[in-house]
């Protein structure tokens, strides 16, 4: 085990590197750079961080060049790359996002969005894994009844139905019915006051509806692999001898099909949490979270590479971390499953 750990800790490092490497020349791929939305920023404000415009109201070449040297966009690209994650990790400085002249932490930016990105994540999937396993175990123990019938249609109803759109359906009706503001993560009179259980039930109210919104389709596709992975393996004959020696039908399936069946909600870990920050991109403008979804974003339309570049290895972290977990309790669920270089 510990062998296994220590090879695959050495390869999530150099695929993290990777990872980091390909995102930062992509990001800077498109034409123009930082300094282009900087320059446009600063000239509706007039005078910027000491930048005096001249007559036009505009920036001469001589401050652009200065600015473009000052954010290190002159340098070669291996340079700057590395400038920026030798930062990362030397120092634990994610450099600087610019806006409107004013100098901001991406650090800081990170420790603002990253936890609430985080528990709506966890939220989703806890909501997500235990609707999607219990119905599931339901569909294949009632395969072609009215209720398998009834659960794979709202399944595929929850495939086709867009996230954007059920979270509209969702804020109206909250709003219409129950006179309920879910937009954020707090209510007005919670937003900004210290720790307290009313402020923790708040939260939970206004994580509900985010979380229904993002776990409907992962539910759904959940529930589909739950019910065919269990019908499969329900018809094998070791679980046919199982139920003719006499042993009762529920430790029949729970004992062994499903421990099998549960192999794909482990094995997704890894590709689950990311997914969700990128898909909840839309639903996040939509309901107003202060996630990292639309953070990127916005860093990826103003070419701002140390912003969109620490999101990016922030994901890429988390599914490297997540994959490696997934691995691991495949073999504490499946006992079949042995590590690479492990005992047979």
């Amino acid at each position: 085990m510990v062998a296994y750990l220590v090879r695959r800790i050495l390869l999530a490092v150099v695929t993290i590197f990777a990872i980091s490497f390909i995102s930062y020349i992509i990001i800077q791929m498109p034409e123009g750079d930082y300094v282009d939305w900087y320059i446009i920023a600063a000239e509706v404000e007039g005078d910027i961080n000491g930048f005096r415009l001249n007559d036009g109201g505009k920036f001469s070449d001589a401050m652009m060049e200065t600015l473009r040297e000052e954010f290190g966009l002159n340098d070669p690209l291996v340079v700057q790359y590395w400038k920026w994650i030798s930062g990362i990790v030397f120092k634990a400085d994610f450099g600087y996002h610019f806006y409107g002249g004013i100098r901001t932490e991406v650090k800081q930016i990170i420790i603002e969005t990253l936890p609430p990105t985080v528990l709506l994540s966890v939220f989703t999937v806890t909501i997500t894994w235990l609707l999607a396993i219990p119905i599931g175990v339901y569909s294949a123990m009632r395969h072609n009844t009215i209720g398998d019938f009834t659960f794979t249609f709202l399944g595929f109803t929850g495939l086709a139905v867009p996230d954007f759109l059920l979270a509209l359906l969702m804020m109206y009706l909250l709003f219409a019915w129950f006179d309920m503001s879910v937009g954020g993560l707090f209510s007005g009179d919670y937003e900004l006051a210290p720790w307290s259980f009313g402020r923790v039930v708040d939260l939970m109210k206004h994580l509900f509806v985010p979380a229904v919104v993002l776990g409907t389709s992962g539910t759904a596709g959940l529930i589909r692999i739950m019910r065919n992975n269990l019908l499969d393996e329900l018809a094998k004959p070791y679980v046919v001898t199982a139920r003719a020696k006499g042993l009762s039908n529920w430790k029949a399936v729970v004992k062994y099909p499903m421990r099998v069946a549960i192999n794909p909600f482990v094995s997704g870990i890894g590709s689950m949490l990311p997914t969700l920050i990128g898909g909840s991109l839309i639903v996040s403008v939509v309901l107003s979270l202060p996630t990292l979804g639309p953070v990127l974003l916005y860093a990826i339309r103003q070419e701002d590479t140390g912003l969109a570049g620490s999101i990016v290895l922030m994901m890429g972290v988390m599914t490297v971390v997540g994959v490696l977990i997934s691995d691991i309790l495949l073999v504490v669920v499946d006992p079949r499953i042995k590590l690479a270089g492990g005992p047979s």
